[in-house]
């Protein structure tokens, strides 16, 4: 047993993560599926990968694997039996706590036997790490990541929003009906209500547990960042001031969890860019002095569109664009659609505004034109200027019929009825002039 399977797993895409994880940890611990409940990643919290245990059709939920809470430690393993996917069966968990709202892998097992120490350490190690590699990816808000995980979860959110609607509507309906006076069986009526008012409580605490995966309030979100720059900063004498965001700055308002891990990650990165890459600056009328940052502010504000962090420092004032380029601030902001200004005042100090909307962004159009070969890309050039088949063929050194067999695909590929929609695609596309 050794950990060179991390590396596999750490380079996989995040959906292929729990696959590449199960298959490293199936030869120590034989299981037949496995379910995942994990806070860092906003893509995709609770995923399940394997055979489902129960009934052909079944899967396993949310609800199965928070069934198991009271058993487990905050971080360690339990092994014992669990309720999956309507099927009793033999159940590991590894509870991780890198990650301040903590992680679970739950292995559906093939047997009760216990799994021996060893084993058990090495699979818990190996959650650990999977844990805090998700946890620095959301902490850094790798651009390449931002924009799948806020299109899913944002969907994630509309589609539990409608089933909490539905659910609730006829959960509600059942209770109206069940209280009716003039129904006779009072027991009956009695349970049935008993039974209706658990299912209510269920599924707001489901809505509970989904909300806090992924989403944070705003000044949730600002405390964990100060707390993540005091040590650094105190350690080098310069002093946070914070302008903790209040009623007025949208305290209680909720972020999406890739919002708030990506300006967190930005406002850490300017104010490492502010100490590190500003060097010293002459003292406005204090010949031969030398200033440096000794003091940063930090506020939030939220409202109803946007997320808006400011970071003001007391340095020589000529941080440059170009140092926030290197620690990725622009790239981290573009894929959520936001942007940053800079003000530096030589010998007065710098102030960085960040701007992130709350709003997920457009999904991009996929460019039709991709569904082109090389040779019908020549031929919607031509269309695009006007040009007859007689006169493409001539251009391409190829037959009149070959060219109309050209249309006729582009024309198909493109979805379009006619040439000129086709050349009207092409210039909106760019292929036009290329």
């Amino acid at each position: 047993m050794d950990l060179s399977g991390a590396v596999d797993v750490i380079r996989a895409p995040l959906s292929e993560t729990l696959p590449r994880l199960s298959a490293v940890l199936a030869e120590d611990i034989p299981h037949m599926g496995a379910a995942e409940l994990a806070s860092n990643c906003s893509f995709s919290p609770f995923k399940t990968h394997g055979a489902s245990p129960g009934r052909s059709g079944s899967v396993i939920t949310t609800a199965d694997v928070a069934a198991l809470r009271e058993h487990v430690p905050v971080r360690g393993t339990w092994q014992g039996r669990g309720r999956m996917a309507g099927a009793e069966v033999p159940v590991l968990v590894l509870a991780s706590d890198v990650t301040e709202r903590g992680a679970w892998l739950v292995l559906i097992r093939t047997e009760d036997t216990p799994v021996p120490a060893d084993r058990l350490a090495f699979a818990q190690a190996m959650w650990d790490l999977v844990t805090a590699h998700r946890e620095r990816m959301g902490m850094e808000a790798v651009p390449g990541t931002l924009g799948p995980a806020r299109a899913a979860a944002a969907a994630r959110a509309a589609a539990i929003a409608e089933l909490g609607d539905a659910h609730g509507a006829s959960l509600t309906a059942l209770l109206e009906v069940l209280r009716r006076r003039d129904l006779d069986d009072a027991t009956a009526r009695s349970r049935a209500i008993d039974l209706a008012s658990v299912a209510l409580i269920d599924l707001r605490s489901q809505g509970e547990r989904d909300q806090a995966l992924v989403e944070e309030r705003t000044d949730h979100a600002f405390a964990r960042l100060a707390d993540s720059l005091r040590p650094s900063l105190r350690a080098r004498g310069v002093r946070l001031d914070l302008g903790t965001p209040g009623a007025e700055e949208g305290a209680d308002r909720v972020l999406p969890a890739d919002v708030s891990n990506t300006a967190q990650a930005v406002v850490r990165a300017v104010v490492h860019a502010a100490l590190d890459d500003q060097g010293r600056g002459p003292v406005p009328g204090e010949a031969g002095e030398e200033q440096t940052v000794r003091r940063v502010h930090i506020a939030w504000k939220a409202d109803a569109d946007e997320l808006r962090a400011t970071v003001r420092d007391d340095g020589p004032g000529i941080l440059s664009r170009a140092a926030l380029d290197r620690r990725r601030v622009g790239a981290r902001l573009s894929a959520l659609g936001g942007h940053v200004d800079l003000d530096a005042v030589p010998g007065w100090g710098t102030t960085v505004t960040v701007r992130v909307p709350l709003a997920p962004p457009q999904t991009p159009r996929e460019d039709p034109l991709t569904a082109l070969g090389e040779r019908e890309l020549e031929v919607l050039r031509h269309l695009a200027r006007g040009r007859r088949n007689r006169d493409i063929a001539q251009d391409l050194h190829i037959s009149e019929s070959t060219v109309k067999f050209h249309v006729a695909n582009i024309l198909e590929k493109l979805g379009v009825s006619s040439r000129g929609e086709a050349a009207a695609l092409a210039h909106e596309w760019g292929a036009a002039s290329s």
